[in-house]
């Protein structure tokens, strides 16, 4: 099968959702398909086309990360959606920029569209009338579409009434992600040990896992490990400080992708305070680490976190955060909350079972598209 992605952003940004396409690409790749992924120039110095891991990549003029850019790039990138959508049986767009060029192009040659809803920044412009007007039409033009929680789906679906939306969970390397052999950064060291793998967006809500740092430490000697970049940076460095936790906060900003294993591993507990969120790849990685997660009860994160494998606080909650994250502290099984965390992203969200899952739902809408042609 001849599969032909659009996202705005791929590796080597960083994110989530570049790391969940990139994966996807790749175990289709694994599985013997060929995969294009048409994407953006979004940093200086990559080249117009390569291939990584098997996947051949245009890149396209990109002007900048706004709305202006990201509509620059949609019909920059008309023209190569159109040639390689030619030899495309399916064809797949990772962000809703990413629909129109490819609406254009299964008009052209008649490929199925399949469709993925990403992100908080969806439930954001589907509230607004206007925009949300937009997306339901974009839903609707879709021949499928997935969404990468319940709730964006139950919103997509609101939007566009007459459509079916299924969610489906990002999915995770499991050969990397995988336990490591935990080395205290310090040797000797005796601290409680925190990672917060998080971008520093006020969406990620940051904030609140630094105030309540000073609660946990009450009781608990703690350490914190912030591990991600953002221009919320300076000003969370200033509020730890201001908090008088800033020896207990170590901020180390954006790592490679390949070295956050080892750097997760060392660690008792990952937080993962958000305000908004689909489903958040970095807490499954973690997972698969087997760590256990505390994260907000906000978005796709309850579909993946539960007493099981860490705990639940209520978004923007400093005081309940610290108390769930000093409950798990206290509990003598909390290692082994991290073991059936590795063991549920075995059985649910691995890269192969996430791919098998998109190849049977490709041969499903190419039929489909196939039998109304006749």
């Amino acid at each position: 099968m001849n599969i032909l992605m659009h996202c705005v952003y791929y590796p080597p940004e960083i994110g989530g959702l570049e790391s969940h396409v990139h994966h996807l690409c790749r175990a289709l790749v694994e599985h013997g398909h060929q995969v294009d992924v048409i994407t953006s120039r979004s940093m200086a110095g990559t080249p117009r086309f390569e291939v990584m891991d098997g996947v051949e990549v245009h890149r396209t003029w990109f002007p900048g990360k706004n709305t202006l850019g990201w509509l620059a790039h949609a019909a920059g990138s008309l023209p190569s959606s159109m040639t390689l959508a030619r030899d495309a049986d399916i064809l797949h767009a990772q962000a809703f920029q990413s629909i129109p060029p490819l609406l254009a192009a299964r008009a052209r040659v008649g490929v199925p569209l399949v469709s993925t809803w990403h992100t908080s920044h969806f439930l954001r412009l589907a509230e607004n009338p206007v925009t949300g007007s937009l997306l339901g039409r974009l839903v609707q033009a879709s021949d499928a579409n997935l969404a990468a929680s319940a709730e964006i789906a139950s919103t997509a679906e609101r939007l566009a009434p007459r459509s079916r939306v299924r969610a489906v969970t990002n999915g995770v390397d499991t050969a990397l992600f995988k336990p490591r052999k935990a080395v205290s950064l310090e040797a000797g060291g005796t601290r409680r040990r925190l990672v917060v793998p998080r971008r520093l967006f006020r969406k990620n809500g940051v904030e609140f896992a630094i105030r309540a740092l000073p609660i946990i430490a009450e009781r608990h000697d703690v350490e914190m490990l912030i591990i991600g970049d953002g221009p919320e940076r300076k000003s969370l460095e200033s509020l730890a400080s201001n908090l008088n936790v800033q020896e207990r906060i170590q901020f180390i900003g954006t790592q490679a992708h390949s070295e956050m294993p080892m750097l997760i591993s060392r660690y008792e507990l990952a937080v993962f305070p958000s305000l908004m969120e689909a489903t958040s790849v970095a807490a499954l990685e973690c997972m698969s680490c087997e760590v256990p997660v505390a994260a907000s009860r906000v978005g796709g994160l309850p579909e993946i976190v539960d007493d099981d494998v860490g705990g639940l606080f209520e978004p923007g909650n400093a005081e309940d955060l610290a108390f769930v994250v000093g409950q798990l502290l206290d509990d003598p099984a909390l290692s082994s909350k991290g073991r059936v965390a590795r063991s549920r992203v075995l059985s649910s969200w691995s890269n192969d079972r996430l791919a098998q899952y998109h190849l049977e739902l490709y041969e499903k809408v190419i039929r489909r598209r196939c039998e109304l042609m006749k």
